[in-house]
């Protein structure tokens, strides 16, 4: 899968998505549920503003300063016993996963969810490994897992767009589950299938939400569980971090935990909140063998432009939930593992305009994610960034779209033009028009609403109705000369 999900063309998979109306209503509901939980969790900390500042502050902070957070960080997993590997692509984070794996002659791999593992492709690459078998224990990847790998689309609920009836289906056929679609039996079933897995496991391999620079103790946060048993049971852990995730000591860990859990899933504190490390001596379990592989894979092209402040994202999530394009298209449609605003400036940064450079595009610009992100990200801005970007610097704005925005930027901005424009238009998009009841009559009085169109004027009908406007003489401009001679002959 990695970073791109999808080879369809944008067009095609937005069409897709809004054929989807389980997806959009499944969408529009975790939307609103988590509209409040998240509000009224935010509320419990008083000044939820505050707060954001201070997450804004540190995770500032640390991008300013990362080359040294990371060395320290490093030395420290050292000192305690483990291994850290710095991996510029993907491909060399595979490798070293394949050699850990290799060299411990695994056969059981279990893996609690992480966004990393999945930009990097590993599951492929575990899949074709001789004699090794994989097991997602996250229950929404579980899910995925077992429809087929089915690709995810959101980063906090991946499996948002199934139902329990479509669970069960998937359950009865690969694990011959007969019960039926009630959650808690569906639950069991999973977790009885991950029980024997565990158990069984030579290598775990998690995410990191957060690295502890002064300690070298990585930070996790879960509401399952099942990343502290992918800790605690295999002797072997492999850590995959993106380099930006990383904080200075537990204190500004603690901070960020309480904005994620808020704005991730309405929780006061995630269930189960896990510093983990190297075992000492004098613990019980915890994994002998300790390896972090800290990620860079195109951050470092944000690192000192205008996209730095995108890397201070804490994978909460909270954009993707009051979005109102992520409302009516989904993960899918972003053809990327980062779906969302996020997702909309994240990808083309890692993955570059030529996969993902309609991603920017695909926003209303209406600022819901940068007031609801509790790190303060200015994701519109970056978004309209992107824009500028690719149509000033790189040109890459083409074809029949580039013409009608020229023809457009050139009847706006000569005055003699846009007035033959409005002297004409009535006319000129009557011919496209769609006759339709009145419903809303000072909308369709001048004869009905246009439904089709050439090129970027279809976009727009395609999703909303465009009156055709009325005739020269009744326009406002006419109107308004006709009131402002009669007041001056009153």
């Amino acid at each position: 899968m990695g970073l791109k999900t999808s080879n369809q063309p944008f067009a095609q998979r937005l069409a897709e998505s809004k054929q989807d109306i389980f997806m959009q209503k499944a969408v529009a509901k975790a939307q609103d549920d988590q509209w409040v939980k998240r509000e009224g969790a935010r509320a419990e900390l008083g000044d939820w503003q505050e707060w954001r500042k201070i997450g804004e502050h540190i995770r500032q902070h640390v991008l300013e300063h990362l080359p040294h957070y990371l060395e320290e960080f490093s030395d420290q997993v050292a000192k305690r016993g483990g291994h850290v590997y710095f991996a510029q692509t993907a491909e060399e984070a595979q490798d070293y996963v394949k050699r850990v794996l290799v060299e411990k002659n695994a056969k059981q791999v279990v893996k609690s969810k992480s966004m990393v593992t999945t930009e990097v492709d590993l599951d492929p690459m575990l899949l074709k490994m001789k004699d090794v078998q994989v097991m997602e224990t996250d229950l929404a990847e579980f899910i995925l897992q077992m429809d087929d790998w089915d690709e995810p689309s959101h980063i906090v609920f991946p499996s948002i767009h199934k139902n329990r009836e479509q669970i069960r289906q998937v359950f009865a056929e690969k694990l011959g589950y007969t019960g039926n679609n009630d959650p808690v039996n569906l639950a069991r079933c999973a977790r009885e299938e991950m029980r024997k897995f565990f158990l069984q496991a030579d290598v775990g391999i998690t995410g990191c939400n957060f690295a502890i620079a002064d300690t070298g103790m990585i930070n996790l946060d879960t509401n399952e569980g099942n990343a502290d048993l992918t800790i605690s049971i295999p002797k072997t852990q492999i850590v995959l971090m993106g380099m930006e995730r990383i904080v200075p000591t537990i204190k500004e860990a603690e901070v960020l935990d309480n904005l994620l859990a808020r704005s991730a899933v309405g929780q006061s504190l995630t269930t189960y909140v896990t510093f983990a490390g190297q075992k000492k001596a004098v613990e019980s379990d915890g994994p002998e063998d300790f390896h972090v592989v800290i990620l860079d894979n195109g951050r470092s092209n944000a690192l000192g432009t205008e996209f730095q402040s995108i890397l201070q994202c804490i994978r909460c999530g909270s954009c993707l939930n009051v979005c109102p394009v992520y409302r009516h298209i989904g993960g899918h449609g972003y053809g990327s593992i980062y779906p969302g605003p996020l997702g909309a400036v994240l990808s083309p940064v890692l993955g570059g305009y030529k996969q993902f450079g309609e991603l920017p595009y695909a926003s209303s610009l209406c600022a819901a994610c940068t007031e609801t992100c509790p790190v303060k990200i200015p994701l519109h801005e970056l978004l309209i960034a992107h824009r500028k970007v690719m149509t000033d610097e790189l040109k890459l704005q083409h074809g029949f779209n580039d013409l009608q925005m020229r023809v457009v930027g050139q009847g706006t901005s000569i005055p003699a033009l846009f007035k033959t424009a409005l002297q004409f238009d009535h006319l000129g998009l009557s011919l496209l028009r769609h006759k339709h009841p009145i419903s809303v009559e000072n909308m369709f009085q001048y004869g009905g609403f246009i439904k089709a169109g050439p090129g970027m004027v279809k976009g727009w009908t395609d999703v909303r109705d465009l009156p055709v406007p009325p005739k020269h003489s009744e326009n406002f401009r006419s109107w308004y000369k006709k009131h402002q001679a009669g007041e001056e002959h009153e």
